[in-house]
């Protein structure tokens, strides 16, 4: 009765208490990014100390933290000093996770938490080194020795902050303001499906790098060629002529190319008896970038993806994308997924399902899942949350989502798993979205032109008249795949008979049915004609349903059932059903297969 009570009176609390903190929700947008700099490529590959573990922690429900300057954090020196803070012997918090899954009275918490710890860094002559984090929902500032040296904001995607010349070599003090309000501006922005996980949600690491380092490097197949890789490589604080080599052993490559005056070089280069990536034969091969100062080396795959006509083809073959959709979410934990062992076991799940896809919902997941999902042989579709709710004539709202997928496509193009950029879910038609679109996609391709665009709508409807399912937006032009989510049977009843429900949406580009599927409570049965039940019968008979339809879909290349997990969200209350979990799973919560499951599995054994 304590937790519940006290969980009440946090959820209250936070409605009474926007008046306070939408003024710093306003101040950190103003400060977003000041101090960050360009991501460096490759981080896990870099010299690092990590500075992950247990972190001192001060829940600031009225936002006082700042004002109080406690990232100063100041001891009483004389008699008559006292300060009203203290990181010592208080609240501590596990970096990386969310701070609503490490205590009762944080599950439903809304604002701002400090984060603060202390780290030694020996220096290191002749080299530069940079803070960086995986990610930190949704709005941080951060502070080193007492000083502001950046801020960031976006939940999902990583950031760095040089730091070289500000670190002692011993007893340095890092504090982290995040801040996870919801606000009309944000990305996403005030009611989403999923829970607002706050918090230092991935690793937190010192980079070093030497003085002139390779900073980033796009390496990969051009996408009309099944033999020729380009390289292009930027080295930060290199000065025009600087040469630059790209080795593959295994190919016996052994390329070299000089910097241009922005410290860029590219160079382009044909292979032989190169084999390429794909989910039947998930090849990767060491690739060793250098200069005369550095060195990083990684795994890189090669392959072709693209459209033709009504087919997506991967290495010049059609192929049918047998996907699925989960969070960055561990069930049994209630939490953020954030570890290599997290991945496991999100993606052996999928495996065992039969999966070749993952749609990665409804934003960029973290580095293990998506390494981890390339080395076992899945496509990635990786997107940002532009859903429900987005003020699309908001100029600064529109900036905000490019830097935010910039981030994303800049961390993840050498990943040859990511096969789709997303831009949309379930967006409204209007000239403010499509123009906020074509800058997202505009983003993309600055970055990339060789993967495909996509975008999910819920907006097929039937025509009595015509006796089909249609689609009326013209935004589909503007794609290379397009996507639908469309809950048959659940949110929206059979106007017939699934053997009869035809499709005449999006006639020459290829289709993915991007959701659907309907809750059931595990372990509970009952009739299988029945909504409300609840039960894993109606489930599986709506999901055979559903793959009857299929059969109707002239330009089908994809189905992505919602969703692997059950997972959390405040969406959803029924109190005996749901009790704040979203039941869609095929598995429940507590890691259990639903009968919807080995249906779904049985349809993909067969694909």
């Amino acid at each position: 009765m304590h937790i519940r009570n006290t969980e009440l009176r946090n959820s209250m609390t936070m409605k009474t208490l926007t008046k306070f903190i939408m003024p710093l929700a306003l101040s950190l947008l103003a400060a977003a990014d000041a101090g960050a700099q360009e991501l460096i490529a490759n981080v896990y590959g870099r010299q690092t100390q990590s500075l992950n573990g247990k972190w001192d922690a001060i829940v600031d429900l009225y936002d006082q933290g700042r004002k109080n300057k406690i990232y100063l954090d100041r001891k009483p020196e004389g008699k008559t000093d006292f300060y009203e803070y203290s990181f010592d012997n208080g609240l501590r918090l596990d970096v990386p996770s969310d701070w609503n899954c490490q205590t009762p009275e944080l599950k439903y918490y809304e604002g701002t938490v400090w984060y603060a710890r202390r780290f030694d860094a020996p220096q290191q002559a002749g080299q530069r080194q940079f803070l960086h984090f995986g990610a930190v929902s949704y709005r941080c500032r951060v502070y080193l020795n007492g000083e502001e040296i950046g801020a960031h904001e976006g939940g999902f995607t990583p950031f760095q902050i040089e730091v070289t010349g500000r670190l002692k070599p011993e007893g340095n003090f890092l504090a982290v303001e995040a801040n996870n309000t919801r606000t009309p501006d944000a990305i996403p922005a005030m009611a989403f499906d999923w829970w607002n996980y706050g918090g230092i949600t991935r690793d937190v690491m010192l980079i070093s790098v030497p003085d002139t380092f390779i900073e980033d490097y796009f390496i990969r197949l051009d996408k009309d060629s099944a033999d020729r890789i380009t390289a292009d490589v930027k080295l930060s604080g290199a000065a025009a002529g600087t040469s630059v080599g790209i080795e593959i052993p295994e190919l016996n490559v052994r390329e070299t190319a000089v910097t241009d005056d922005k410290g860029t070089a590219s160079v382009s280069f044909r292979v032989k008896k190169l084999e390429r990536w794909s989910p039947a034969n998930p090849k990767r091969y060491r690739v060793i970038v250098s200069s005369d100062r550095d060195r990083v080396e990684e795994r890189i795959g090669f392959r072709n993806i693209r459209v033709e006509g009504e087919d997506i083809c991967l290495n010049g073959t059609p192929l049918f994308l047998k996907s699925v959709s989960f969070h960055e979410e561990i069930p049994q934990r209630m939490g953020r997924a954030f570890s290599e062992s997290d991945a496991v076991m999100l993606l052996s799940e999928a495996r065992a399902l039969g999966c070749n896809m993952i749609r990665l919902a409804h934003y960029p997941q973290n580095e293990y899942i998506v390494r981890l999902a390339e080395q076992m042989g899945f496509l990635l579709w990786e997107e940002i949350p532009i859903w429900q709710g987005i003020d699309f004539a908001n100029g600064q709202t529109r900036e905000k989502a490019g830097r935010m997928i910039r981030e994303m496509v800049t961390r993840d193009k050498n990943r040859c798993a990511l096969a789709f950029w997303g831009v949309a879910n379930e967006t409204q038609p209007s000239e403010a979205r499509n123009a906020f679109l074509r800058h997202l996609i505009g983003c993309c391709r600055e970055i990339d032109d060789t993967r495909l665009i996509v975008a999910a709508f819920d907006l097929v409807r039937f025509d009595r008249q015509r006796q089909l399912f249609v689609m009326n937006d013209p935004f589909i032009e503007e794609l290379d795949v397009v996507a639908v989510n469309k809950y048959m049977g659940w949110y929206h009843p059979w106007p017939l008979t699934p053997d009869k429900a035809v499709w005449d949406v999006a006639r020459g580009k290829p289709l993915i049915i991007s959701e659907f599927g309907g809750e059931a409570l595990y372990g509970q049965h009952g009739p299988a004609d029945v909504a409300s039940s609840w039960s894993e019968e109606y489930q599986e008979a709506l999901y055979r349903d559903n793959l009857r339809m299929f059969e109707n879909i002239p330009n089908l290349r994809g189905v992505s059932p919602w969703i692997l997990f059950d997972f959390r969200s405040p969406f959803r209350f029924h109190p005996a059903n749901q009790e704040g979990w979203n039941r869609k799973g095929l598995v429940s919560d507590q890691g259990y297969r639903k009968k919807a499951w080995y249906l779904m599995k049985a349809y993909y054994d067969k694909h």
